[in-house]
């Protein structure tokens, strides 16, 4: 039997939150993935240390802390386009990541070849 969206969209949170243990050396306070046609979107709340917050202060540190951190999940990505295919059995077409240096909000959208639910 299929495992159902809830169960996909559970498992793949799971899988993202070790990722960024082990890749980036600490996790998020809560991760959500949403299905929705051929992508997964990924809400992370809570990623930013409070050092982070403190250089978001300002201008050219909120630039920094954006590119360092796009930086770093697309150094991962082998292991983000591994995930995709073990839990979806689809490929990653494209990756999109922001983060919102005031909230300490991370959005991350995973684009599939197919819908996630595609036979």
């Amino acid at each position: 039997m299929n495992p159902s969206k809830g169960q996909l969209e559970m498992q793949f949170s799971a899988r993202v939150t070790q990722w960024e243990k082990e890749y980036l050396g600490r996790g998020s306070l809560s991760c959500k993935c949403d299905l929705l046609r051929d992508m997964a979107i990924v809400t992370l709340n809570g990623v930013l240390t409070p050092a982070e917050y403190h250089l978001a202060k300002e201008v050219s540190g909120r630039e920094q802390l954006k590119k360092f951190r796009n930086d770093l999940v697309e150094s991962g990505r082998p292991q983000l386009e591994a995930m995709v295919e073990e839990t979806f059995k689809r490929k990653l077409t494209s990756l999109h990541t922001d983060i919102s240096t005031k909230t300490g909000e991370r959005l991350l959208v995973f684009k599939f070849d197919a819908p996630w639910n595609a036979e």
